[in-house]
C-alpha cells in the first residue's frame, strides 16, 4: 500500500529576498520555523553555504541555536554541516552544547561537499589536505564523540559525551549512499538540486544497509522542491521565483531571491532553461489536488520514509501557505 501520510520537514537555505538585508533573511528564517512548527512539521534544517552574498547560511550552528531559542518543539538541525570545512571535535562541542541546552531537539546532518567554490573552500579548510577523503573517518569520530564515556579516546567533546546527537548522512551523488548504508545511519538525498542520481542512490542505500545501534532498518529521506498554491495557475507563476534561483546557479550570478514574473522566456536562453529545469525536476507543483497526485506517484515509485521540502517562494505568506498545503496533503485533509 502506498503511504503518503509520512513525516514532512523543512529545508531552508536562508536566502535574502530582493529588497532585504541579511537581518531580514534571518528573521524570515525564524518566522518560517515558528509557522511550520505550528503546522506540525517534524524538523527544520538549515543549510551551510559560504561566500554567497544572497544566502545567510554560513554560520549554520549559530542559526540553529537561534532557531532553537525561538521555537518550542520542532527538531532543528543542519542540512548540513559540510564536514570538510570543520574539525569533528569542534562540531561535536558545538552540537553537544546545543543538545545539552535543548535536549532531544537537535539533528546533525553531515555532507562531504564544501558548500562553496574551491577557492573559498581552501580558505575555510583546517589543513591543506583534501579533507573530503577523510569524510568517513570524520563521521565515525563524531559518532564516538556523542557516544558513551567508555568508548571515548583521550580527546573528548565536553559537552558532547553521551548526548547521542542523531547523525544523518546527506548526499547528492551515490558515494554517501554507500557510507550511510555501511554505518547504518539515516540517509537524506538532495533531490531539490541534484535529482539525476536520486533513484540509484535510494537503491544503493536500501540494498546495502547494515542494521546498527542507531537504526534497525533503512530510513530514507528525500529533499524536494514544493510550490503549492490554492490554484494551479498561481503555482505556474510562483515557480518563476525558483526558476530564477536556479538560473542564478547556472549563470554563476548572485541575485537575491526575486519576485515571480509572468514569463521566463525573455530571461533565460533555451540552453539555460534546460539546465535549470534539469536541476529542479523533482518538484511538487500546483494546487492541493495536483500535489496529492504527484506525491502518490512519487511514493508509488520510491516509497520514502520522510519528505523534506524547500520552497523558494518570494512572498513569505505564500511560502507558508505552500507548506500548509503540503502538510494537509500528507495528513489526508
Amino acid at each position: 500500500m502506498i503511504n503518503i501520510q509520512i513525516p514532512v520537514s523543512v529545508l531552508n537555505l536562508a536566502p535574502i529576498r530582493k529588497g532585504q538585508e541579511p537581518k531580514d533573511a534571518i528573521e524570515a528564517m525564524v518566522d518560517l520555523a515558528q509557522a511550520t512548527e505550528k503546522m506540525g512539521y517534524k524538523r527544520y534544517w538549515i543549510a551551510e553555504h559560504h561566500n554567497t552574498p544572497t544566502l545567510v547560511s554560513s554560520a549554520t550552528s549559530i542559526l540553529i541555536k537561534h532557531t532553537l531559542e525561538h521555537t518550542e518543539k520542532i527538531r532543528v538541525g543542519s542540512g548540513g554541516v559540510m564536514l570538510p570545512n570543520h574539525s569533528p571535535l569542534v562540531v561535536a562541542e558545538q552540537f553537544g552544547t546545543m543538545a545539552t541546552i535543548y535536549p532531544d531537539r537537535l539533528d546533525l546532518g553531515l555532507g562531504r561537499a564544501p558548500g562553496t567554490d574551491m577557492l573559498t573552500a581552501s580558505a575555510l579548510r583546517r589543513s591543506k589536505n583534501d579533507s573530503v577523503y577523510t569524510f568517513p573517518d570524520d563521521v565515525n569520530a563524531l559518532l564516538t564523540y556523542f557516544g558513551p564515556l567508555e568508548k571515548q579516546g583521550y580527546v573528548k567533546a565536553y559537552p558532547g559525551v553521551n548526548t547521542n546527537v542523531p547523525i544523518y548522512i546527506l548526499g547528492s551523488s551515490t558515494d554517501s549512499a554507500y557510507l550511510a548504508a555501511k554505518l547504518g545511519l539515516p540517509y537524506a538525498f538532495a533531490s531539490h538540486f541534484a535529482p539525476q542520481h536520486m533513484e540509484e542512490a535510494i537503491s544503493i542505500y536500501r540494498n546495502n544497509f547494515k542494521p546498527s545501534e542507531y537504526l534497525d532498518a533503512p530510513y530514507m529521506m528525500v529533499c524536494l522542491n514544493v510550490i503549492a498554491t490554492d490554484e494551479d495557475e498561481e503555482a505556474f507563476k510562483e515557480i518563476t521565483t525558483m526558476q530564477q534561483f536556479f538560473l542564478n546557479v547556472v549563470r554563476g550570478t548572485q541575485s537575491p531571491l526575486m519576485p515571480p514574473v509572468d514569463s521566463m522566456d525573455d530571461i533565460w536562453s533555451p540552453q539555460e532553461k534546460q539546465m535549470a529545469l534539469s536541476m529542479s525536476s523533482v518538484t511538487l507543483l500546483g494546487s492541493k489536488d495536483s500535489i496529492r497526485k504527484q506525491l502518490i506517484s512519487f511514493q508509488e515509485k520510491y516509497n520514502v520514509d520522510e519528505l523534506m521540502a524547500v520552497s523558494y517562494i518570494y512572498d513569505p505568506d505564500k511560502q507558508k501557505r505552500s507548506y500548509e498545503i503540503l502538510k494537509e496533503v500528507v495528513d489526508g485533509k
